[in-house]
C-alpha cells in the first residue's frame, strides 16, 4: 500500500514538510517538483498569479493520479499540494513529492504526477501582469470559461 497525501491550501507550501511526508527508510530516491511563480511570461512582466479551485473535485482527481502512479511504478509514497489564492513572484504554487526504492521510478512518477495534475485537476490560473490580466491554461482555450 502506497502512502499518500493530497492537499489544496491558501498557505505557503512547506517543501521540507512535503519531503518529510514521503520520507521512508526503504526509499533510495526521493523526487520533488516545485512550480513557482516567475516574473515573466511570453514577454510580459508578471506581478502575481491567482488560482481558483473546485476543491472536492481537485482532491478527488489528485487521489486518482496518485492511484495511477502506484499502479504504474513501485513507489513508496506520493504527496501533492497546490496553492490557491494569490501566489507572489518566487513562491511555490504546486509541489509533487515521490519516494521510491530507485531513482528511475521516482523520476518517472514525479514527472507523470505534475504533468497529469496540470492537465486534469480543476485548478485555474489567472496571470496578472503590467497592463492587464488573463486566464492561463487549457481550460481557457477555444472559448472555454470557468
Amino acid at each position: 500500500m502506497t502512502k499518500s497525501s493530497y492537499r489544496v491550501t491558501s498557505d505557503g507550501i512547506d517543501t521540507e514538510a512535503l519531503l518529510s511526508e514521503v520520507g521512508n527508510a526503504a526509499a533510495g530516491a526521493t523526487t520533488l517538483f516545485v512550480g513557482t511563480t516567475r516574473n515573466e511570461n511570453e514577454g510580459r512582466i508578471v506581478e502575481r498569479l491567482e488560482y481558483e479551485v473546485y476543491e472536492s473535485m481537485a482532491l478527488e482527481e489528485m487521489r486518482r493520479i496518485g492511484e495511477e502512479i502506484a499502479r504504474r511504478w513501485r513507489v513508496i509514497a506520493v504527496s501533492m499540494v497546490h496553492r490557491v489564492g494569490v501566489v507572489p513572484i518566487g513562491q511555490a504554487s504546486v509541489a509533487v513529492a515521490i519516494s521510491a526504492a530507485h531513482r528511475e521510478e521516482a523520476f518517472a512518477a514525479c514527472r507523470y504526477g505534475i504533468d497529469t495534475l496540470k492537465a486534469t485537476v480543476p485548478i485555474w490560473k489567472k496571470e496578472f501582469y503590467r497592463g492587464g490580466e488573463h486566464w492561463v491554461g487549457p481550460c481557457h482555450a477555444h472559448g472555454a470559461t470557468v
